[in-house]
C-alpha cells in the first residue's frame, strides 16, 4: 500500500533540504491548481514500500492570510496525507512551535523532525527529545537535514504513526474563561449542525470562526448560511466583550495563548541554555560585515557580478559547442532533405529557431546554479534586507524585493511567480506598484535575447554588460515605480519586518536538484510552447510566398546568370559541391545572391513581412528593421521567441553566409545592426509589454485595465527609452 507523508514547516527550517534528501532526483515540481505556488511531489522505496512526499509551502501559521498558508492548509483537509512531518529549527523552537501547535489542533497525524540539532548544539542550546515529545504527545525525531543524519529514523517513525492514525482528533488548549466559554457553545452548534464536520473537527472550525479566519467564514456560509451567521453573532459578542475588558480580540488572545502553551512546554527542562542569550552566533557575526550599511551594498554588487562573471566564462565552450552543433544539423538536413516546405521549416522553423533557444541552456544552467548558491546560503534575504531602505525611498515596501528578486533580479526566474508573490504585501497600493514593476526585470526569458545581443556587439567584456543591464532594469523599476507612488498609486508607506536565516553551505545535492528543476523548465518551454510558436511564425514568414510572374523573374535571372558562363563552368558546378576554379565559385556566388534576394523577397510579401514592414516606418526611429519588428510582435507570446524568430528570419534572409556562422554572427554582419541598435534593441526587449501569460496573471491579481496598463504603459516607456538611445547614439557616431 502507497503511503503519503507531507512535508510541512517554519520558512528555512530545512524542509527543502530534507525533501531533497529523501527524494532525490525523483522530483515532480508543478504549481497548485489555479495559483502559481510550486507544488513539489517526490517519491522514494523504503523497505520495499513505495512512500510518495509532498513539499508543502513553508508558512509560520494555519490561518489563511497567505497564498502559502491556504495551499498548505487545504492540502491537509482535502488530500489528508497519512502523516504530516513538521520541520522544526531546534534553534528557534519556540517561534517554530506555533505552527505545530495548529497541526495539533487540526488533529493531523504528526511526527515532528527536529532540524539542525548541530546548529542548536553550537549555540549552546540542549533539546531534551523525549521530554518534548512527552509532552506533545508525538514523535518527536532529532535530524540534520543537510547531512542526511537521523533520515531513516524520521520514516520509520512516520511509518509507525501512519499505522496508527485513525480520526482526527483536535487538541485541546485553553484560552482563557472567556474564550473557552465561548468555545463551547461554538462547537456544541458545529457538532449539532455537523458543520463542516467531514472537513476539519468542530473544535478546529470554532477556533477559526473566533480568529475571523476569512476562508472558513466564507465556507461555513456555502454549508448553511443560517447557522455560520449566528455562529459570527456569537463571536461578535465575545470579541465585543474582550475589546471592552482586554483592549484586544479574540484573535490576539489565541496566539497570546499559544505561546503560552509553548513556554510551559519549553520551561519543564525541554530547552536548556548554555550559554549567555545575548552571545552574538557566526551568521550575526557576517551579518555585521554584510548587511553593514556601507560596506554591505558594495559586497553585494560586487556578489552579483562574480555571478556573471562565473556564468559567462563557464559558459563560452559549451554555448560555442551547441552552436557549432545546431549548425552542423542543419548542414546535414541541408543535403539530405530535397528542397520543398518541409526543409524549410525544419531547417528555418525548428532548428534556427528552438536551436537558438536551446544554444543557451549551458549558460542558463550556469546562472541558476550561481543563484542558487545565493539562496541556499541565505544571502538572499539579506538583499531583501538591505534593499528595504532603498526600496522605501521609491515608495515600495522591503518585501517587495523577493517579487523582483523571483522575477528576474538576479537574471533568471520568472515574471509569473513575482507577480503572485506580491500577495504577502498588505497594502494594496503598494502591491500594485510591486505588481506592475516586477516585469521589468530581466527574467529568464529575456536572458538568451540579452546573451545573444551582448556576445555579438559587446562580447570582449559579456559579463559586465550582463551586470550594467541587470542593474538598469533595477533603476527603471524603481523609477517607474516611484512615478506610479507619485501619481495613480499614492499612499503611505508600511513597516517592514523580517527574518533572516542562519548562513549555510549548500550542499551539492541540493544545488544540483535547484538547478536542474529550473534548466528542465526552460528545456521544457523550448520544446513545447517555443517549438510550436517557432513554427507558426515560419508560417507567417513564409507564406503566401511569392506569385507565379515574380518567381519567374527570378527564374530568369538565374538564366541569365549561367547564360554569362561557359558550359565547363556550369558543368563543374554542377557535379561538384564545393567548386574550385575561380569563375565556378564567382558563379555560385551570383546564383546565391539570386537565391538569396529571392528568399528575402518571399518574406517581404509574406504575412509576418507586410506586417513588419508596416510597423518599419515608426520603429524605424528606434533603429529596428522589419525583421526585428516580426521578432518584438513574436516576443508579446513569450520572449524567448524573439532569439528565435530573429533565427528564423536571418536564416531565410538575404544575409549571405556559411551554414556554420551563429545567429550572433549574421547580426553582427548584417547593416541594419551595429552596437547603438543592439543597446536600443536591448532596452526595448527589456521594459516594453510583459509576456502573454504575464499579462494574465497580472488580470488575474488585479483587473484586465491594469493588465492593458501595464501592456501600454510599458511598451510606451519602452519604445521612448529606444529612441531615445538610438537618435542619440547615432547622432554621436557610436555605431
Amino acid at each position: 500500500m502507497q503511503l503519503k507523508i507531507a512535508l510541512a514547516g517554519n520558512p528555512n527550517a530545512g524542509k527543502t533540504t530534507l525533501f531533497n534528501q529523501l527524494t532525490g532526483a525523483r522530483q515532480h515540481v508543478g504549481n497548485y491548481p489555479g495559483i502559481t505556488v510550486d507544488h513539489k511531489e517526490g517519491c522514494l522505496l523504503h523497505d520495499g514500500r513505495k512512500i510518495t512526499i509532498t513539499d508543502l509551502p513553508g508558512t509560520y501559521s494555519m490561518t489563511a492570510y497567505s497564498v502559502e498558508e491556504l495551499v498548505a492548509r487545504d492540502y491537509l483537509v482535502n488530500q489528508k496525507p497519512d502523516v504530516v512531518i513538521d520541520i522544526v529549527d531546534s534553534s528557534n523552537l519556540e517561534r517554530n512551535l506555533y505552527l505545530t501547535c495548529q497541526f495539533l489542533e487540526l488533529g493531523v497525524p504528526l511526527v515532528i523532525a527536529l532540524n539542525m540539532i548541530d546548529v542548536a548544539e553550537d549555540r549552546g542550546i540542549e533539546v531534551k527529545v523525549e521530554k518534548l515529545s512527552q509532552l506533545l504527545g508525538v514523535p518527536v525525531i532529532p535530524i540534520i537535514a543537510r547531512s542526511g543524519f537521523g533520515e531513516k529514523e524520521l520514516l520509520e517513525a512516520a511509518i509507525l504513526t501512519a499505522s496508527k492514525a485513525g480520526k482526527w482528533k483536535s487538541l485541546d488548549i485553553s484560552y482563557g474563561k472567556d474564550l473557552d466559554t465561548s468555545l463551547t457553545e461554538l462547537i456544541s452548534e458545529i457538532s449539532e449542525s455537523n458543520l463542516m464536520t467531514d472537513v476539519y473537527p468542530a473544535r478546529y472550525t470554532a477556533i477559526k470562526y473566533l480568529e475571523n479566519d476569512e476562508q472558513i467564514v466564507e465556507k461555513g456560509k456555502d454549508y448553511d448560511a443560517t447557522l455560520s451567521s449566528r455562529l459570527e453573532e456569537i463571536v461578535a459578542k465575545i470579541a465585543d466583550h474582550t475589546k471592552k475588558t482586554l483592549d484586544v480580540y479574540p484573535e490576539a488572545i489565541i496566539a497570546d495563548q499559544r505561546y503560552g502553551y509553548i513556554k510551559s512546554i519549553l520551561r519543564q527542562g525541554v530547552e536548556t541554555h548554555k550559554f549567555d542569550t545575548d552571545r552574538l552566533y557566526t551568521s550575526d557575526k557576517i551579518d555585521k560585515v554584510l548587511t553593514n550599511r556601507l560596506v554591505g551594498p558594495v559586497i553585494m554588487l560586487l556578489i552579483l557580478f562574480s555571478v556573471y562573471q562565473f556564468t559567462f566564462s563557464w559558459s563560452e565552450l559549451p554555448v560555442a559547442w551547441l552552436e557549432s552543433f545546431f549548425g552542423w544539423l542543419g548542414g546535414i538536413v541541408e543535403k539530405t532533405l530535397p528542397d520543398g516546405l518541409i526543409k524549410s521549416m525544419i531547417i528555418s522553423g525548428v532548428i534556427d529557431g528552438v536551436g537558438g533557444i536551446l544554444g543557451f541552456v549551458p549558460l542558463i544552467m550556469f546562472m541558476f546554479f550561481g543563484i542558487a548558491i545565493l539562496e541556499d546560503s541565505g544571502y538572499l534575504a539579506r538583499v531583501a534586507f538591505m534593499m528595504d531602505r532603498v526600496f522605501r525611498m521609491f515608495g515600495l515596501h522591503g518585501s517587495s524585493v523577493m517579487p523582483f528578486i523571483v522575477s528576474g533580479g538576479i537574471a533568471g526566474g520568472c515574471a509569473v511567480p513575482g507577480v503572485m508573490a506580491t500577495r504577502t504585501l498588505r497594502s494594496p497600493k503598494e502591491r500594485m506598484a510591486t505588481l506592475l514593476t516586477v516585469p521589468f526585470m530581466n527574467c529568464g526569458a529575456k536572458l538568451p535575447v540579452l546573451a545573444l545581443l551582448i556576445g555579438a556587439f559587446f562580447g570582449e567584456n559579456k559579463a559586465l554588460y550582463m551586470f550594467l543591464f541587470t542593474m538598469l532594469a533595477w533603476v527603471v523599476a524603481l523609477l517607474a515605480a516611484k512615478l506610479l507612488r507619485t501619481t495613480v498609486l499614492r499612499g503611505d508607506p508600511t513597516p517592514f519586518v523580517m527574518e533572516l536565516p542562519p548562513y549555510r553551505f549548500p550542499t551539492v545535492r541540493g544545488l544540483l536538484i535547484h538547478t536542474w528543476e529550473r534548466t528542465y523548465q526552460y528545456i521544457k518551454k523550448a520544446g513545447t510552447v517555443i517549438l510550436g510558436i517557432s513554427i507558426l511564425l515560419w508560417a507567417l514568414m513564409t507564406f503566401p510566398g511569392l506569385d507565379n510572374n515574380q518567381h519567374d523573374l527570378f527564374e530568369q535571372q538565374r538564366q541569365k546568370t549561367i547564360s554569362s558562363f561557359s558550359q565547363k563552368t556550369v558543368e563543374e558546378l554542377d557535379k561538384k559541391s564545393e567548386p574550385s576554379s575561380e569563375k565556378a565559385i564567382a558563379l555560385a556566388k551570383e546564383l546565391n545572391t539570386i537565391d538569396n534576394a529571392e528568399t528575402e523577397a518571399a518574406l517581404r510579401y509574406s504575412i509576418a513581412g507586410r506586417v513588419g514592414r508596416a510597423m518599419e516606418p515608426i520603429t524605424r526611429f528606434a533603429g529596428f528593421d522589419w525583421r526585428t519588428d516580426i521578432a518584438l510582435i513574436g516576443g508579446f507570446a513569450a520572449k524567448e521567441v524573439i532569439v528565435s524568430t530573429l533565427g528564423t528570419a536571418y536564416s531565410m534572409g538575404k544575409v549571405d553566409t556559411e551554414e556554420s556562422e551563429s545567429l550572433g554572427e549574421r547580426l553582427k554582419n548584417d547593416s541594419n545592426w551595429n552596437r547603438v541598435v543592439a543597446v536600443a534593441a536591448l532596452v526595448f526587449i527589456m521594459f516594453y509589454a510583459p509576456c502573454f501569460i504575464t499579462v494574465v496573471c497580472i488580470a488575474k491579481e488585479s483587473s484586465w485595465k491594469w493588465a492593458f496598463f501595464s501592456i501600454g504603459f510599458n511598451t510606451f516607456f519602452a519604445f521612448l527609452a529606444a529612441v531615445a538611445i538610438y537618435q542619440i547614439g547615432m547622432f554621436f557616431q557610436l555605431g
